[in-house]
């Protein structure tokens, strides 16, 4: 039997009040996690150009301010609650939608021209600036969803297992990796915290330091996707 520790994360949470469609709070979805004994969690809310709580009009500095304040929340109540916490983001072009690892909020405050980029623009600069870049869900059918995009050459990987996603969805995600050969990546796409049964995510059998780290250990190949059950859970 191995006794090695397995180190999990969970890399697609959605938290209330920033995600309009989160119905958990921070505090509720770091208990959760905890609570199951997952090493950390990346904050992964819709930016400004998705499905966020905050009116367009605003000026964009007083967005990201409020973009990042779920995060902050969450670093605030690492120490009490006991397990990291990291900062992802998920850009967001009608449907088709892309989670971004390993820059930080000065960095998005910095480069507001990214609001007028196109993804097939944008995308690439992120990777340019050391970003991970994943395609989250990119077979997701829905009726507000006009049609499929893929962005095979300005990606590093995909979400092959993305728990709110049906088999066919998955599927095909696998097949889009493994044939344009592309990180296979994993997350729940959590938005209610402890109502969500099933989970993925991305493991380890050393922690990671920070979302640098992660970023370059999963365009390595050094990180696996993992998938589980709640209440079939084990360390």
């Amino acid at each position: 039997m191995n006794n090695e520790k397995t180190y999990r994360y969970e890399t697609h949470l959605h938290t209330w009040p920033v995600s309009k469609c989160g119905k958990a709070s921070v505090r509720e979805s770091l208990e959760f996690y905890k609570k199951l004994g997952y090493d950390g969690v990346f904050i992964t809310n819709h930016f400004l150009d998705g499905n966020i709580n905050i009116d367009p009009t605003i000026p964009y500095e007083e967005r990201i301010h409020f973009y990042f304040s779920d995060y902050e929340e969450a670093v605030k109540l690492e120490k009490e609650i006991g397990i990291r916490v990291f900062c992802g983001v998920e850009l967001s072009y009608k449907g088709t939608d892309f989670l971004i690892y390993g820059l930080d909020k000065e960095w998005y405050l910095a480069h507001p021209e990214i609001m007028d980029m196109k993804k097939s623009k944008e995308l690439p600069l992120l990777m340019e600036q050391g970003a991970l870049v994943i395609q989250a869900h990119p077979y997701r059918e829905a009726s507000y969803i006009d049609h499929i995009r893929l962005f095979p050459r300005q990606i590093h990987g995909v979400e092959v297992i993305n728990v709110c996603r049906n088999e066919l969805e998955n599927k095909m995600a696998k097949l889009y990796a493994q044939n344009y050969n592309l990180v296979e990546f994993a997350g729940s796409d959590n938005h209610s915290a402890d109502k969500q049964r099933k989970l993925a995510g991305m493991c380890s059998d050393t922690p990671i330091l920070d979302e640098k780290d992660f970023a370059e250990r999963v365009k390595e190949g050094k990180m696996r996707v993992f998938e589980v059950v709640v209440g079939e859970y084990e360390i």
